[in-house]
């Protein structure tokens, strides 16, 4: 994969960003109930990372968005904690760094924030995205952060920033 580009959603990126993340939940059978697949924002991505302390990002080449992920605060939990979100990638695009870039571009954006720990929740069988996560940082938790109403998301990992 050449050319791509990873870059700041743009409104026009919500219809393509919501599908590329539904079809990765349908891809691997991740659960609907109690997870992202369940935001009521899931299809109004730009306007929700337009908040404070929030971004989202896109990977994109020649058009179509291949890959996603964004910064926000963690919902209801400490302020100087951020969250990782919704960091999806198309097949075609996995096992090619763009993963670790993107997480590069959001962990010095929350940086720029403020923050000083981010956290993430995820799947027990996404090995792939648990790989990445701990090379980059992340230590396991033995309970979740925060109530972003994943509940079922029971791998909690976080970061020192």
């Amino acid at each position: 994969m050449k050319n791509w580009v990873i870059r700041k959603i743009e409104k026009e990126d919500n219809q393509s960003v919501a599908k590329l993340i539904r079809s990765v939940f349908n891809e691997m059978e991740i659960p609907k109930v109690g997870t992202a697949y369940e935001d009521p924002y899931l299809d109004l991505m730009f306007e929700e990372y337009s908040k404070p302390k929030s971004v989202y990002f896109v990977v994109e080449s020649e058009g179509e968005i291949l890959g996603c992920a964004g910064i926000a605060p963690l919902e209801n939990g400490d302020p100087k904690i951020c969250e990782l979100q919704k960091m999806y990638f198309l097949p075609k695009v996995r096992g090619l760094g763009i993963g670790s870039k993107m997480m590069d571009e959001c962990l010095e954006s929350a940086r720029n924030f403020g923050f000083e720990k981010c956290y993430i929740e995820t799947m027990p069988f996404m090995h792939a995205a648990q790989k990445l996560y701990r090379k980059s940082g992340f230590e396991y938790l033995d309970a979740p952060l925060g109530c972003t109403g994943h509940n079922s998301c029971p791998v909690w990992m976080l970061k020192k920033l």
